[in-house]
């Protein structure tokens, strides 16, 4: 094969060149009002991009051997049909586990009964605080070293709900000494920041990422404080520890893909300011805030798009929601057909031939440096104002996210953000009154709390409500 320079007879052509060729195409129209867009964030969208606009971007951000997996949600309330069920998704091709556990008394040697830990991570979401608890999951794996997420995320329940599972200082007693007891890091990670919240209650992408790290923040301020929790966490037997980023993922293709590896970019930025080396995971999932109860099969359309955008921005665990999630009862066919989506792009798409495919994109680098460099700014201010906590118990958390949906909410009635068949080519022989086996809206439980909680909430239910009543 000739060694000859094939593009050797092509000049390179700078930006500005391109700029001026399109000025004159334009025939005297104004270049920034016909070619250029500004989403929700405040980022500007050219026409084109240039190898000018990515000079200075870090690379690369994940590893080139980063692979992903194939996740499957199972709630244990029933030990011995969430254990039935996780050993069926892993013969189906599922490569990860997270179990949602609603109870202590649920028993870890039963619900993880025939599954091996040391090759299939599995990842826990408690909806409670227990020390008893994870001593038993420790007891479980013993000695050997294990694949397992405990997941535990004070501040996320907090946000969430209202209220610590206890209080601050118990919460975050009970948190160092799981830390303690686990000091020989027989379990991979502990510690998760659940952005998925932020996201389906209406933050937008540069809130959700300097939410993200303010979050993760507290942290690694908390641990940077007590510094035997820090050395516990930083060493032990070989393992690296990593923190858990749970993230949700909406249809806006390449932003969703800049907004995962600019998270990547800000950890390591953060992370850097503290005498730690721990690594981030991300957890990716299709957001909720889209989805629709309406022609409710254009769920699984952008749920194929939301998974892709996760496998290009270089998510470690996918986990796809069943296109009937919001009406339905868990059921085996939604299951398996969200399931077998990610199969068909892993292994009939060939998404697990290439390691981080957005490297060297022009445009997804340019978003990806943007969106970090405005969250950096925003993050900034949180910390100047007293930091994430402080700004939760104000309740400018809350405030500002409220403010972003409304706009959301607003360009959803005039059209601008689309959701088919919902606000627009509506099907009128749609009828989903007899249908329902879940409250698809949000519900409301007056209670005291502490703080103002962060309430998820989709897009399309008031109008979904109004299509019920007229049906």
């Amino acid at each position: 094969m000739s060694k000859t320079d094939l593009f050797g007879d092509f000049p390179e052509v700078s930006a500005k060149a391109w700029k001026q060729k399109i000025q004159f195409d334009l025939k005297g129209a104004d270049y920034n009002e016909k070619l250029v867009w500004e989403s929700p964030e405040g980022i500007k969208v050219k026409p084109f991009y240039h190898a000018d606009d990515i000079m200075d971007i870090p690379k690369p951000l994940t590893p080139f051997e980063h692979k992903w997996n194939i996740g499957q949600t199972i709630y244990a309330a029933n030990v011995r049909l969430a254990n039935t069920k996780g050993l069926g998704a892993l013969r189906r091709g599922a490569e990860s586990l997270m179990f949602t556990i609603p109870s202590k008394e649920i028993k870890i040697e039963e619900l993880l009964k025939g599954i091996d830990t040391k090759i299939t991570p599995i990842y826990f979401e408690l909806q409670f605080l227990s020390i008893s608890f994870i001593e038993q999951i420790i007891d479980f794996v013993g000695t050997s070293k294990s694949n397992i997420h405990l997941n535990i995320d004070i501040i996320g329940n907090l946000a969430r709900d209202g209220n610590w599972f206890f209080n601050l200082k118990k919460d975050h007693e009970i948190l160092a000494n799981i830390l303690k007891i686990n000091k020989t890091h027989k379990l991979s990670s502990i510690v998760s920041v659940d952005v998925s919240l932020y996201h389906n209650a209406g933050a937008n992408r540069v809130q959700q990422l300097a939410y993200a790290l303010a979050h993760a923040n507290e942290y690694l301020n908390h641990f940077h404080k007590e510094s035997d929790i820090q050395k516990i966490w930083e060493e032990g037997a070989g393992i690296k520890p990593v923190i858990i980023f749970k993230v949700a993922v909406d249809t806006n293709y390449f932003f969703e893909v800049a907004k995962l590896r600019a998270l990547r970019l800000l950890w390591k930025t953060l992370a850097a300011e503290y005498p730690i080396n721990v690594d981030c995971q991300i957890i990716a999932v299709p957001a909720r805030r889209n989805k629709t109860l309406y022609d409710y099969n254009t769920n699984m359309l952008r749920t194929t798009t939301e998974c892709m955008a996760a496998i290009v921005g270089a998510a470690d665990v996918i986990c796809n929601t069943p296109y009937d999630a919001i009406y339905h009862k868990d059921n085996e066919f939604g299951e398996r057909i969200a399931r077998n989506q990610l199969l068909i792009l892993k292994h009939e798409s060939y998404f697990d031939k290439v390691s981080n495919p957005a490297d060297g994109s022009y445009y997804i680098e340019s978003l990806t440096k943007e969106m970090a460099e405005k969250a950096l700014v925003l993050f900034k201010n949180i910390e100047s104002g007293g930091g994430f906590l402080k700004q939760l118990k104000e309740h400018t958390i809350q405030k500002k996210i409220k403010e972003n949906a409304k706009k959301e909410q607003e360009r959803f009635s005039r059209k601008e953000e689309v959701l088919l068949g919902t606000n627009t080519y509506q099907n009128p022989s749609d009828h989903m009154k007899d249908t329902l086996e879940l409250y698809p809206f949000v519900k409301t439980n007056t209670r005291k709390t502490l703080i103002e909680p962060i309430i998820e909430r989709r897009l399309a239910e008031e109008l979904e409500q109004k299509r019920l009543k007229d049906e």
